[in-house]
């Protein structure tokens, strides 16, 4: 099992343009339903910072994520978006309580 933190800072212009993006990814995701994938996106107080956290039981299924439609849409313009550049971190759990299986 591999955990991914992917986080990153969005313009002011270009936040309401990414939440949107990332509801159609997971418009996508709810109608794919690929099986070994945990996935959330959060929007940080600051309303421009943005994190994304994927769980996946095996590599297969980051492919199942990165090759929807919504997904290469959504990867499209992010540098534009972006004025702090996603920055993915591998994350090992210690524990949890209903977070993570």
């Amino acid at each position: 099992m591999k955990t991914l933190m992917i986080r990153y800072k969005t313009t002011k212009e270009g936040a309401a343009t990414n939440e949107a993006k990332v509801h159609a990814v997971f418009d996508e995701l709810r109608k794919a339903r690929p099986a070994g994938l945990k996935y959330g996106t959060l929007r940080l107080a600051d309303g421009v910072s943005f994190v994304h956290i994927a769980v996946m039981e095996s590599p297969e299924v980051g492919d199942a994520l990165t090759s929807l439609p919504a997904f290469k849409e959504f990867q499209k313009g992010l540098a534009a978006r972006c004025v702090e550049a996603p920055a993915i971190t591998e994350l090992v759990a210690v524990d949890s309580y209903g977070l993570l299986a």
